[in-house]
C-alpha cells in the first residue's frame, strides 16, 4: 500500500490512514503511558525500604564479614602485643613434687671407722675392731628416705631484656599494619559496594529506557491492529509493528536480568540475606547536578594511598624486626625467688610427713656467646628485606602516581562524554518529538518514527551508561587517593 493510498480516507469515515492524534492519545491512555511521566518500573510496595548509597555502606560495614575478619585481626594483634607486655612482669607458679625411693644410693667411706666406735678398757682390740671396721666400709652406707615430697611456690622477674623491650615496639608495628589492613579493607568494600550501587541504577535506568521503547512499540502495533480491523491499514503493517515490539522482549528480558543481578550482588556485599527486599533512592541522573563541582574539587593527594601506607608500615616492622635480632647478642638479667616445704619418710607416703620451709633468691645472668651463627643470618635477613622495601618504595610511588593520573583524566573524561551525551539526548528528544507530529499527520512514515524511537533509546542508553563510567572512575580514584 503506497503513501499516498494511506492518505485517503475511506468511505466508512471511521479513520484515516495516518495515526489521528487523538486515537494517539488515547491508546496512550489505555496503556498507562503519557508524555509527562513515563516511568514503567513496578510501584514499589509502601512497606519496602528505599536505602540511599550512605545507608548501604553502612550496612555493608556493619555486617559484612571482610570487615569483621579485619578487626578482629586487629583484636588478635593487640593480645600479640599483650603476651610480649606480659613476659616483663613477673612469672609467678605453684608447684607439687612427689618421688618414691625403689633403691636408696649407697656411701663409701675411705677412711677407719673404728675410731666412731670407741676405745680404751673393754674395747675390741685393734685387729678385730679394723675387721668390722673394714668390712662396714666395703658394704657401704644407704642414704635417704622412702618418700620424698617437695611443693611451693616460684617467681621470676626480668630485669634486663633487650630483646623483649625491642619485641614491644614490634608489637606496635605488627598493630599499626593490622589497623591499615583493616582501613584498605574498608575501602575496598567502599569501593564495591559504591560501584553495586552505580551497578543497580543503571540497569534500572536502562530497564525504564528500554521498557519506553518496547511501551512505544507496543503502542504503534495497537495502533495498527485498529486501523487493520478497521479497514485502513494493511496487514503487513500490522505484521511490522508486530516484530518491531518482539524484537524489543529479548532486551527487556535481559533488563530484567541485569537489574536481577545487581540486586543479589548488592546483597552479598551488603552481609544481607536475599530475602530481605529493598529499594535504592534515585536514579543515575541526579548525579549530574553535583558532577561539575566534585571534578573541580579534585584533589590528588594520594598520600593516604594504602598500598603506600602498609609500605611504609611495612618498613617500619622490617626495621624493628632487625633491632629484634641485634638485641640477641645483648645479656639478660633475671631475678628469681622461691619457697618451698619439703618433707620426707619412710613407709607409707601419706605417714609420718614432717614439713620444712627454705627460701631462695637469686639473680640470673645470661650472656650469649654462640649459638651456630643463628643470631648473624637472622640480622642479615632483616637488613636485606629492609633494603628490598626501601628499593620497592619509589617504583611504588611512581605506579600510584601514575594509576591516580589516569583515573583523574578518567574521571574528567566522562564529565564531557556526559556533556556530550546529555545534550545528545536532547537534540534526540527533540528530533522523536517532530517526527512524531509528522506520524501523526501522515508526513512521516512508521520507519522514519521507528527509527527516531531506536536513535532516542541508544542515546539515553548511552548517557546513563556515561554517568556510571564516570561514578565508577571517581569511586577508583577515592580508592587509590586512600579516602572513605
Amino acid at each position: 500500500m503506497s503513501l499516498n493510498t494511506k492518505l485517503t480516507v475511506t468511505m466508512l469515515g471511521i479513520c484515516m490512514l495516518y495515526v489521528s492524534p487523538a486515537l494517539y492519545s488515547q491508546t496512550q491512555a489505555d496503556i498507562g503511558l503519557d508524555n509527562e511521566s513515563k516511568a514503567v518500573d513496578s510501584v514499589t510496595p509502601s512497606d519496602t525500604p528505599v536505602l540511599t548509597l550512605e545507608e548501604c555502606l553502612e550496612i555493608a560495614l556493619n555486617t559484612n564479614p571482610t570487615i569483621t575478619v579485619a578487626d578482629l585481626e586487629i583484636t588478635r594483634m593487640d593480645y600479640t602485643r599483650k603476651d610480649v607486655l606480659a613476659q616483663l612482669l613477673p612469672n609467678v607458679a605453684f608447684g607439687a613434687n612427689y618421688s618414691r625411693t625403689i633403691a636408696k644410693q649407697v656411701a663409701y667411706m675411705d677412711f677407719d671407722m673404728s675410731s666412731l666406735m670407741g676405745g680404751g678398757a673393754g674395747a675390741p682390740d685393734d685387729s678385730d675392731s679394723k675387721s668390722r671396721a673394714s668390712s662396714n666400709n666395703s658394704d657401704g652406707i644407704k642414704m635417704g628416705r622412702d618418700n620424698s615430697w617437695q611443693l611451693g611456690f616460684n617467681a621470676s622477674l626480668p630485669l634486663i631484656a633487650p630483646q623483649l623491650w625491642a619485641s614491644l615496639d614490634l608489637s606496635d608495628s605488627q598493630i599499626a599494619q593490622s589497623v591499615e589492613q583493616a582501613r584498605a579493607s574498608r575501602l575496598n568494600l567502599i569501593n564495591q559496594v559504591s560501584n553495586a550501587y552505580y551497578q543497580l541504577l543503571l540497569a534500572h535506568d536502562s530497564k525504564r529506557v528500554i521498557q519506553e521503547s518496547y511501551d512505544m512499540a507496543k503502542l504503534t502495533n495497537e495502533i495498527y491492529t485498529k486501523q487493520f480491523q478497521a479497514g485502513a491499514a494493511s496487514e503487513y503493517d500490522v505484521l511490522r509493528t508486530s516484530v518491531a515490539m518482539k524484537n524489543v522482549e529479548p532486551e527487556l528480558l535481559q533488563a530484567d536480568i541485569a537489574v536481577r543481578r545487581a540486586q543479589l550482588q548488592l546483597h552479598v556485599l551488603m552481609g544481607m540475606p536475599v530475602e530481605f527486599v529493598f529499594d535504592i533512592a534515585g536514579q543515575l541522573a541526579d548525579y549530574e547536578n553535583t558532577m561539575y563541582n566534585d571534578a573541580l574539587m579534585l584533589d590528588m593527594d594520594y598520600s593516604n594511598n594504602t598500598t603506600l601506607v602498609m609500605n611504609t608500615l611495612q618498613q617500619n616492622t622490617m626495621s624493628q624486626s632487625l633491632k629484634v635480632a641485634k638485641r640477641a647478642w645483648y645479656p639478660t638479667l633475671a631475678l628469681s625467688a622461691s619457697y618451698n616445704w619439703t618433707s620426707s619418710s619412710n613407709g607409707s607416703p601419706f605417714t609420718g610427713l614432717r614439713w620444712s620451709p627454705y627460701s631462695v633468691v637469686g639473680l640470673t645472668l645470661n650472656l650469649p656467646i654462640y649459638q651456630g651463627g643463628s643470631r648473624w643470618n637472622k640480622i642479615k635477613e632483616a637488613e636485606i628485606q629492609v633494603e628490598q622495601l626501601r628499593l620497592t618504595r619509589d617504583d611504588l610511588e611512581k605506579s600510584v602516581a601514575m594509576q591516580v593520573n589516569l583515573a583523574r583524566d578518567n574521571v574528567m573524561l566522562n564529565v564531557k562524554q556526559i556533556a556530550s551525551n546529555a545534550e545528545n539526548v536532547g537534540q534526540a528528544e527533540r528530533a522523536h518529538n517532530i517526527m512524531e507530529e509528522s506520524f501523526k499527520i501522515g508526513a512521516a512514515s512508521y520507519l522514519e518514527l521507528r527509527d527516531s524511537e531506536l536513535a532516542l533509546t541508544q542515546t539515553r542508553l548511552t548517557y546513563y551508561q556515561s554517568i556510571y563510567n564516570y561514578l565508577v572512575a571517581r569511586s577508583e580514584l577515592t580508592l587509590l587517593l586512600g579516602r572513605e
